[in-house]
């Protein structure tokens, strides 16, 4: 494929993601909140830019990366984002006096189902696995939505010239600053002060895109990057913060606003990179 027409399809992808963004994030920033109906909306904004971008281009919808992957990948979908957000908050609960705060979690989902006898026991045994397999297969719906802008039809494009490296850097880039309006203008953030905020969310979402590149152009599919995604946000916006605390200085290392997540997927990429090259020389 052309070089100059790789590009020309990337700046359409671009030029339609800010036109379906921008009115949605406006909205949100008058709200100052970003509800989950909007926050559904906007994962779709890259979808649609990719869709209406192929359509314009004359590209197959194929091409996004619908084939199912091989199991490993699934399996490393579903689990890259446990091996560096439980470390996180595992050491804050044992470090930050009362960062763990249980209760947050157990009492609201026991009180959902009228349970009011051995509510962290249900919690426990219901709540934490029926969450990560029923709410991570519902979240990926949206996850979808910006996987196939962000893995299916812009990561391969910058990859054919580019490399991991370059791709994972770009599309990180674009990735996170895509977020910055309701980070910054709405409630999508941990009351953090709004620099530390974005430049650890950044650096998170940076090191993230580095995994989803790897798993997008290893596997030839989107589904682990939606799988990624999808279990990301579950695990650390509907388990792990659900039972921290929200004040103190537990927000500056958890949360996709604080430290702790940055470090460990840079710790995570660092060990895969030497397993890499280890592997070569064998």
């Amino acid at each position: 494929m052309n070089t100059s027409y790789r590009l020309r399809e990337i700046y359409w992808f671009l030029f339609w993601l800010v036109v379906f963004t921008t009115p949605v994030s406006l909205f949100e920033i008058y709200l100052k909140a970003e509800p989950p109906m909007m926050s559904r909306i906007v994962m779709w904004c890259p979808a649609a830019a990719a869709l209406v971008t192929c359509l314009m281009c004359g590209v197959n919808v194929r091409s996004l990366g619908w084939a199912w992957p091989k199991r490993v990948f699934t399996a490393w979908g579903y689990g890259f984002a446990w091996l560096y957000a439980i470390p996180v908050y595992l050491l804050t609960w044992m470090m930050v006096p009362n960062a763990f705060q249980w209760g947050q979690f157990a009492a609201p989902f026991a009180s959902t189902f009228h349970i009011s006898q051995h509510t962290n026991a249900f919690a426990a045994l219901f709540g934490i696995p029926s969450t990560m397999i029923f709410i991570v297969i519902g979240t990926m719906a949206w996850a979808l939505g910006e996987e196939l802008g962000w893995r299916g039809f812009l990561v391969p494009r910058l990859y054919e010239r580019l490399g991991l490296v370059k791709t994972s850097l770009i599309s990180g880039l674009i990735w996170a600053v895509w977020h910055y309006p309701v980070l910054l203008g709405a409630d999508y953030n941990a009351g953090t002060q709004p620099a530390y905020a974005v430049a650890c969310f950044t650096v998170m979402v940076i090191g993230m895109a580095f995994l989803m590149t790897w798993l997008r152009m290893a596997s030839g599919s989107i589904w682990p990057c939606v799988l990624l995604h999808a279990t990301h946000n579950t695990l650390v916006q509907g388990v792990l913060d659900a039972m921290t605390a929200r004040t103190g200085t537990a927000p500056y290392i958890t949360t996709e606003f604080g430290c702790g997540m940055a470090l460990t997927i840079l710790l995570v990429l660092g060990a895969g990179a030497v397993l890499a090259r280890r592997q070569r020389v064998i």
